[in-house]
């Protein structure tokens, strides 16, 4: 029934449109507009997610049955850790919230759990790195902050 993806995808264009509206409500970084600045990252997200929505409003799947079965379940379970993600984001910081939700989205898509949080500290470390540097766009350390070089 491709009626489900289209009002899905329809609901997930109000969302984008609301998302990409919201980055219009961010203060003006201290020292004028900046070519990168805390809204871009949100809004290349909204226009991803507005196309996506898009693409599935007009090619929607002919068989879009919800897997109730173990995908069904890891679904949830993703869903459930990215939320906890955006809540520990702050108190634990970027690097350790990310070591865990990366770590443990890979562990439950089948990697030895070792190299699931190996692989989680490594992405972790490696957008901290990526964003706090080159980007020039600092990310929460939280737990970390002993860290912080002035």
């Amino acid at each position: 029934m491709t009626f489900n993806d289209r009002i899905f995808g329809i609901l997930m264009i109000v969302l984008a449109v609301a998302y990409g509206w919201g980055t219009t409500q961010f203060n003006e970084p201290f020292g004028g507009t900046e070519a990168v600045g805390p809204e871009t990252f949100p809004r290349l997200l909204a226009a991803v997610l507005a196309l996506s929505s898009l693409y599935m409003i007009v090619r929607p799947d002919p068989d879009n049955a919800w897997p109730w079965s173990r995908t069904g379940i890891e679904l949830i379970v993703a869903v459930v850790v990215l939320i906890l993600y955006a809540a520990l984001l702050q108190p634990l910081g970027f690097i350790i919230s990310t070591t865990l939700a990366v770590g443990t989205l890979c562990w439950r898509m089948g990697s030895h759990p070792v190299k699931a949080y190996v692989t989680g500290a490594i992405s972790g470390v490696v957008v901290y790195l990526l964003f706090n540097f080159a980007l020039d766009l600092a990310l929460p350390l939280g737990l970390l902050s002993f860290l912080e070089v002035s």
